[in-house]
């Protein structure tokens, strides 16, 4: 493991929930949310600080009308069976301000060596057991089995948005039974939204841990996170717990604000966990949040407790120029 790690921050101005996947070709894989919300972008490089300076290629753009024709959220890159996938959420243009944030989830496929260069093809919604808001999908493997992580609205339950699980025939398909694994119920996941969303996954010391994002987008979002055992079945809500208390959230002293909708990447060692996330650096927003475009890409590393649960510590403040 590097015992001295440090990375300028932020990364990557003004690119929020962000994703970056190291793959079996050495190379960083990173997409976000851009501020326009209009489009999916990927860049590459072979050390994370290359990402700051690599350059953006656009895959896909949003539509003029229809499903996917409004605020293009949170995509993830994946790469499952051999060949690449983006998960991303997309609502619609209509006359009223619901109709922009009624998201669905959708998936792109690539067969290309290099995504960026290869051709991506439509495989349509992701469809879930109700029509209702749904976005941040995070998939992952375990035992053979491929799994869908999402958050939605369940039209039963008051709130924003539950997590889900449920097991995948393919990439763009999940197969029953669709399972809950977090509500919004504490008092630091219900503060202006009740929100459970932006789940990442990483799976060490015969643990799977997920972790995801509570609460408003401004300096109250913060990070709860999910464990179970790593031989546990993973569609029984029993085998999940979940922390009381949020594991990363805003820290004053380091002027970072609303840390959160992370994803977990890992050191040019191939040892060192890295956690990534977006934070502001102040604290008072004029208008909507989800309409300040400063929630900034940040890296740090990520340590491991005693007990082998992850410890996120606090968001570190912007490195200073020299």
């Amino acid at each position: 493991m590097i015992t001295s790690y440090k990375l300028r921050n932020p990364l990557i101005e003004q690119r929020a929930d962000p994703w970056i996947y190291k793959h079996t070709d050495g190379f960083y894989y990173f997409t976000a949310s851009v501020p326009e919300y209009d489009r999916l972008e990927i860049r590459r490089s072979e050390t994370i600080e290359g990402l700051t300076s690599a350059e953006p290629v656009v895959v896909w753009r949003k539509y003029d009308t229809g499903p996917m024709s409004a605020n293009i959220w949170a995509p993830e890159i994946h790469y499952v069976q051999g060949k690449w996938y983006i998960y991303f959420a997309a609502a619609k243009t209509t006359e009223t301000v619901e109709g922009l944030f009624d998201h669905r989830m959708f998936v792109l496929e690539c067969d290309a060596e290099n995504p960026l260069e290869g051709e991506w093809i439509e495989k349509g919604q992701l469809k879930t057991d109700w029509e209702s808001f749904s976005l941040d999908a995070t998939s992952f493997e375990h035992n053979g089995t491929q799994y869908l992580v999402w958050a939605q609205r369940d039209p039963e339950i008051p709130g924003n948005s539950n997590l889900y699980i449920a097991a995948m025939s393919n990439p763009w398909t999940i197969i029953g039974p669709q399972v809950m694994l977090t509500k919004p119920e504490y008092d630091w996941e219900v503060i202006g939204f009740l929100v459970n969303e932006g789940a990442a996954v990483i799976k060490k010391n015969g643990k799977i841990f997920i972790s995801y994002s509570a609460s408003a987008t401004d300096h109250h979002y913060c990070m709860g996170l999910l464990s179970a055992s790593e031989t546990a079945d993973l569609l029984d809500p029993a085998s999940w717990t979940k922390s009381p208390v949020p594991v990363f959230q805003t820290s004053e002293e380091n002027g970072q604000y609303g840390p959160g909708h992370n994803s977990f990447t890992v050191a040019e060692d191939g040892v060192t966990d890295l956690l990534v996330f977006h934070a502001r650096s102040y604290k008072e927003i004029v208008g909507d949040p989800l309409y300040d475009p400063n929630r900034h890409t940040r890296v740090q590393v990520l340590e491991w407790n005693a007990d082998g649960t992850p410890n996120f510590g606090v968001p570190l403040p912007d490195t200073k120029e020299e």
